[in-house]
């Protein structure tokens, strides 16, 4: 099991949800931090503590930067990358609301380049479906999937592209499992190709807000 954590809760708020994730760091994948859709605009003390509780656990941290589907301009997502590397000592990089299309492929290709320069590793690209095939040669990891539990039941496919590829490229990130379905989840997710998944059971506007019962129930 390899999970993605990408707990969007301040430290403050729920202490117990990141003990629970101090507590199971070896079963994660990486840990997304994101203190306010991004660094912010200096360092939160309760981030730099909780930060370097995880990375004593032994997870890989990554810092969360919205690319607004290729729209944001290149500086600023090297400079929101650059802020989470220096107050929270990140390894790499979850790059959010990642263009799908084939068309924004040389700008992101040119933006992961220059990430990995700057010490970021490893890099994650959202698009959160099924992104033209040559994304998959610029990420670390690839998140395909990014949806309700019900919609991932129902309307699922996966393009004959992904099995030229490792599992271990791909994640899909679900959200609004019922509780006792959370172990079937990790298991739909590897059967369909992705070796690294983040089940959850939190609903929109923040389902990444809660930890419950992930940690403690995906390895049944």
């Amino acid at each position: 099991m390899s999970l993605l954590i990408p707990l969007y809760v301040h430290p403050a708020e729920d202490p117990d949800a990141w003990r629970r994730l101090v507590a199971a760091a070896d079963r994660t994948c990486a840990v997304v931090l994101n203190p306010a859709d991004g660094p912010g605009s200096s360092p939160d003390p309760a981030f730099t503590a909780a930060a370097a509780a995880v990375r004593g656990a032994g997870a890989r941290l990554l810092g969360y930067v919205d690319t607004d589907y290729g729209a944001r301009p290149a500086a600023e997502v090297l400079a929101d990358a650059a802020r989470h590397r220096e107050w929270y000592a990140t390894d790499g990089c979850f790059l959010d609301q990642v263009s799908a299309d084939a068309g924004a492929l040389p700008a992101y290709r040119t933006l992961v380049r220059a990430l990995r320069r700057r010490g970021a590793s490893p890099v994650v690209l959202n698009p959160g479906v099924h992104p033209a095939a040559g994304y998959a040669r610029l990420a670390d990891l690839l998140v395909t999937f990014e949806g309700s539990w019900a919609t991932y039941v129902s309307a699922f496919s996966r393009p004959g592209w992904t099995t030229r590829h490792s599992s271990d490229r791909f994640c899909h990130l679900v959200y609004g499992v019922p509780e006792a379905l959370v172990p079937l989840a990790v298991r739909t997710a590897h059967e369909r190709g992705a070796a690294v998944s983040g089940p959850v059971t939190g609903e929109p506007p923040n389902p990444w807000a809660r930890l419950t019962p992930v940690l403690g129930g995906a390895d049944r």
